[in-house]
């Protein structure tokens, strides 16, 4: 039995406050107080970040508690156990005896465990004439017993912590697939608005968030990701309420005839959809190219385009199509940065220069590349050469694919803005995605 005075460490161990209160707080233990030793101590795992204790130390407490005969700790049953390290290493599976010690102190200091040492510092017990325990030395477990409660309230915050961060991951998932579907609806239909922008500023939220993100962190990033779904969904609902008030069904038929029923990152390695189309070869370079048919040509990103134009960030070059800005090509189609200058492509210049290397290497004609350059300007040119180098291993042909491009963007059926987008989300950072 325990004799309830304070005992001081054996050796060049000091005693510390810390130890003498866990001691005083094992004093005040009720003699009807009992606990279950293995559920406290799946409460122990749950808590264990805020007690400070890793897995290794719990693996060392499990052993100890397998040394504890009864399945209640309670005062009545005596709460010293006293195997020795080697009985220690060998029920946690040839921990080294070291390494025992060490957890054996990293559990004292965080007031798991009391040392209750003999004189010479050995761990044995007496026992009377009816072999009853009549004194123990080794550690004891009443500190558990102590602190059972309080062990308990820090698992269950930790659990509900948890489960705080789960849902705060789902709904932020929910939040990006909403986000990243309005904007493709948006485009897809033509609706103006900067939606280029609107992508940008949800990719750099996503993009910002730390591998391991804090609980905070994750807040944050969900009220910022609900604030932009909410101002996408406003802009959307003016539209369709503008859409509603002309009552033009001509208007209405228009949108229905230009909606994509795939998404952008389901269509054919080309990028570019249209309503209606039929595939065929070209007869001069076995490119596949797509003949108008019934509907419409799509431009998704037509009305993206135009608000590029009135910007510096957006040029008009041959053929009619806006230029892109190059931090948006360069992160759409990062393959191609291996061919600029000294591995590295800082302006159009180096874009356009690395892009005639490309050219060279996939086999594309001086004369077909001279084409596209004519007929869609040097640098939409050099932005569809690295699309092409981005997803080489789905064309046949590299020189056939440009020549039927170039032939599409002469009679307005082309633009690169889809080919971006599909590229953007297939080059996403999957390490920083949420949930």
């Amino acid at each position: 039995m325990e004799t309830g005075s304070v005992t001081t460490p054996f050796g060049r161990r000091s005693m510390t406050l810390g130890m003498l209160a866990s001691q005083v707080m094992a004093g005040e233990i009720k003699p009807d107080q009992s606990v279950d030793k293995w559920k406290l101590f799946r409460a122990l795992c749950e808590a264990k970040p805020l007690l400070g204790i890793g897995d290794r130390a719990l693996a060392v407490l499990n052993a100890l508690l397998s040394f504890y005969p009864k399945n209640e700790l309670a005062q009545g049953n005596g709460l010293i156990v006293f195997p020795s390290n080697i009985q220690l290493s060998l029920r946690t599976h040839g921990m080294a005896e070291q390494t025992v010690r060490r957890h054996l102190a990293a559990l004292v200091d965080a007031g798991l465990l009391l040392r209750k040492d003999s004189p010479n510092g050995k761990r044995y017990v007496r026992r009377d004439r009816a072999g009853e325990v009549d004194e123990a030395f080794g550690f004891s477990l009443a500190p558990l017993l102590a602190r059972a409660d309080e062990i308990e309230q820090l698992a269950a915050e930790v659990m509900a912590e948890r489960l705080h961060v789960q849902r705060l991951r789902e709904r932020i998932t929910l939040c990006r697939r909403d986000i990243a579907k309005l904007i493709e609806a948006a485009v897809e239909e033509e609706i103006p608005g900067d939606w280029q922008g609107l992508y940008r500023e949800f990719r750099d939220l996503i993009e910002g968030l730390p591998r391991s993100p804090t609980t905070a962190q994750l807040e944050l990033l969900l009220d910022e990701l609900t604030g932009l779904r909410t101002n996408i969904l406003n802009q959307l609902e003016i539209q369709v309420k503008s859409t509603k008030q002309r009552g033009n069904a001509d208007y209405i038929e228009r949108h229905i005839q230009n909606s994509n029923p795939e998404s952008i990152s389901e269509v054919e390695p080309g990028f570019e959809t249209k309503q209606g189309a039929t595939a065929e070869p070209d007869n001069d370079r076995g490119a596949v190219t797509a003949e108008k048919g019934r509907g419409k040509a799509t431009h998704p990103f037509h009305q993206m385009e135009e608000e590029q134009s009135r910007r510096p960030g957006g040029r008009n070059d041959g053929g009619g199509l806006k230029s892109f800005p190059l931090g948006l090509v360069l992160q759409a189609c990062p393959e191609i940065l291996a061919y600029g200058p000294d591995g590295a492509i800082r302006n159009w210049r180096d874009l356009m220069a690395a892009a005639v290397i490309v050219r060279s290497m996939l086999g594309v004609s001086p004369s077909a590349y001279e084409e596209a350059a004519n007929v869609m300007g040097p640098e939409n040119a050099a932005t569809v050469m690295a699309c092409i180098l981005e997803r080489g291993g789905h064309i046949n042909s590299a020189g056939g694919y440009l020549r039927g491009l170039t032939r599409r963007s002469e009679k307005g059926e082309f633009a690169i803005g889809p080919m971006l987008m599909a590229l953007l989300r297939a080059n996403a950072p999957a390490g920083r995605k949420v949930g």
